[in-house]
């Protein structure tokens, strides 16, 4: 995950709304050509001219092209820490990562269609698994948000997560599951927000199984 704050929709104003409009349009046109073209192949100028904008203003929203492919997944990341953050202390880290995946993705759905289709999100995703540059890219930036996560969960109860190396082996084993299903999702044939929610439900059902007892005897 990118260490810069995704930008969220603004509130009032006009250039403030006309601002997002475009970040949102280069967003779309850029996942557009990559998905149709190839990443390596796709130029920023050919992104800008999508848009009908210059080069100098596609950089006023992104560093670079790695920035905006990973711009949508970084917001429902951002909505992901945003409930692990609000969720009650009483809350076992577990009970917290589930139920903060799950909440998010009863409403990013509607956040994710306000700047893509989900169906273009599916494709970009594709687009990353196949594209070698953006797979180490992914591996970075999963790492990152792992380690965030950790830092969260070893603060809601109140250990050093260096000291103590439950969070960080509880956040991978968590990560793990979400990138299989992930990884499920973008290979299935339904794109839906619903088929993600479903599979994550369900692949998140069975840390507990998987991790604990004899794995000798019979499931």
């Amino acid at each position: 995950m990118a260490t810069s704050t995704p930008q969220t929709a603004p509130g009032g104003g006009l250039r403030a709304r006309k601002k997002q409009r475009t970040r949102d349009a280069l967003i779309r046109a850029a996942l557009e050509l990559f998905t149709e073209q190839g990443y390596e192949e796709t130029t920023v100028d050919e992104i800008a001219e999508a848009v009908d904008v210059s080069q100098r203003t596609y950089f006023r929203y992104f560093a670079n092209k790695e920035d905006v492919t990973f711009a949508v997944q970084e917001m429902v990341e951002a909505r992901f820490l945003d409930e692990l953050t609000a969720r009650p202390a009483s809350e076992d880290p577990l009970t917290a990562l589930r139920s903060a995946v799950m909440v998010a993705w009863d409403d990013i759905g509607g956040a994710i269609e306000s700047v893509v289709p989900v169906e273009l999100y599916m494709r970009t995703y594709r687009m990353i698994e196949s594209t070698p540059t953006l797979v180490a890219s992914h591996l970075r930036r999963s790492s990152e948000l792992e380690e965030r996560i950790a830092g969260l969960i070893a603060r809601r109860a109140g250990l050093d997560v260096d000291a103590d190396p439950r969070p960080r082996v509880l956040v991978a084993a968590f990560c793990g599951v979400m990138r299989v299903a992930g990884k499920v999702w973008g290979e299935g044939p339904d794109c839906s927000v619903a088929s993600i929610r479903e599979l994550t439900q369900s692949y998140l059902d069975h840390i507990q199984p998987a991790i604990g007892g004899d794995w000798r005897s019979a499931p």
